[in-house]
C-alpha cells in the first residue's frame, strides 16, 4: 500500500524489500511543486532508515511522463522573487542530493517525458530503464534559467562532458535511442513496459546479498566525490562486514548445495 504525501501528489511505500516513489500528477505530466520536492526528501529519509528496503524504484504516474520538470502554473506562488526561487531551488537540490546519496540501489522507470527536473532526477538514480517512446531534455537555455553546478556535475558523471554539453547548449529533446547511446539509459524496452522491466530488475537486485550491494553502492557514492573528500575507510569497513556476515557463509553454502541463496542482510 502506497501512502499519500503532498496531498497525494507523491506516493511512497515499501514491500518485499522494494521501496517505491511515484510522482503522481499525471494531469500535469508529473510536473513538480515545492511541496512535492519536500515530500520526496521526507520519503527518502524514511526509506533510508528502513533496513528492510533493499532497492528503490522511482516512477511517474500515467504513462505519459516520468517527470516533466517544475510546475509552471505555480511559479507565481513559489518562484516569484529571489527568496522564493532560493527556497524552491534548495528544496529541489535537497531531494536530488538525497536521491543521489541514497544508500541502496535506485532504479528509474521512465516513460514519456523526462525533461528539466525530470532529467535532473533521473541522473541521480543508479540505473534507468526507459520505454522506447521516452523523450529527454534540459530546456533551461530556452527558458532563460541558470542551471546549477551540482546538476551539471551529475549529468556529466552519467553521459560524459561532450554529451552533457550538447544537451545543455541545444536545449533540444532527444529520443530514447540517443539516450541509450549516450549511456543515460541502461535498458531500453518497448513503450509501456519500463515499469515492469524496472521492477524485474529491482527484484533481481533485492535477491542478492544486501550487505554486498550496499557496500558497492557506498563505493559508487564515494567515487563520485572529489578524491580528497572520499571516505574509503567507510567503504572498506562495509566490505569487511560483508566478508564477516552470515550471508557470506550462506552464499558459499548455497553455491555448494546448488540452490538459491537466502540472504538475511546480516
Amino acid at each position: 500500500m502506497l501512502r499519500e504525501l503532498a496531498e497525494g501528489k507523491i506516493l511512497a511505500g515499501a514491500a518485499e524489500g522494494i521501496a517505491r516513489l511515484v510522482f503522481n500528477t499525471p494531469e500535469k505530466r508529473n510536473a513538480v511543486s515545492l511541496p512535492m520536492w519536500q515530500a520526496v526528501a521526507e520519503a527518502l529519509a524514511g526509506f533510508a532508515a528502513d533496513p528492510a528496503v533493499r532497492v528503490l524504484l522511482v516512477s511517474g504516474a500515467g504513462g505519459k511522463a516520468f517527470v516533466s520538470g517544475a510546475d509552471i502554473s505555480r511559479f507565481g506562488e513559489e518562484r516569484s522573487g529571489e527568496e522564493a526561487v532560493a527556497r524552491y531551488n534548495a528544496a529541489a537540490e535537497a531531494a536530488y542530493a538525497a536521491l543521489a546519496a541514497f544508500p541502496r540501489p535506485v532504479i528509474a522507470a521512465i516513460e514519456g517525458a523526462c525533461v528539466g527536473g525530470g532529467l535532473a532526477l533521473a541522473v541521480c538514480c543508479d540505473l534507468r530503464v526507459a520505454g522506447e517512446g521516452a523523450r529527454f531534455g534540459l530546456p533551461a537555455a530556452r527558458l532563460g534559467l541558470g542551471y546549477p553546478f551540482a546538476g551539471i556535475a551529475r549529468l556529466i558523471g552519467v553521459v560524459g562532458r561532450a554529451a552533457a554539453a550538447e544537451i545543455l547548449f541545444t536545449a533540444a529533446l532527444f529520443d530514447a535511442a540517443q539516450a541509450r547511446a549516450w549511456g543515460l539509459v541502461n535498458r531500453l524496452v518497448p513503450a509501456g513496459q519500463a515499469e515492469a522491466a524496472a521492477e524485474a530488475l529491482a527484484r533481481a537486485i533485492a535477491a542478492n546479498a544486501p550487505l554486498t550491494v550496499a557496500a558497492a553502492k557506498r563505493a559508487l557514492i564515494e567515487h563520485a566525490k572529489d578524491p580528497a573528500e572520499r571516505d574509503l575507510a567507510a567503504v572498506q569497513a562495509m566490505v569487511e562486514a560483508a566478508f564477516a556476515s552470515a550471508d557470506y557463509r550462506e552464499g558459499q553454502a548455497a553455491f555448494r548445495e546448488k540452490r538459491p541463496p537466502r540472504f538475511a542482510g546480516a
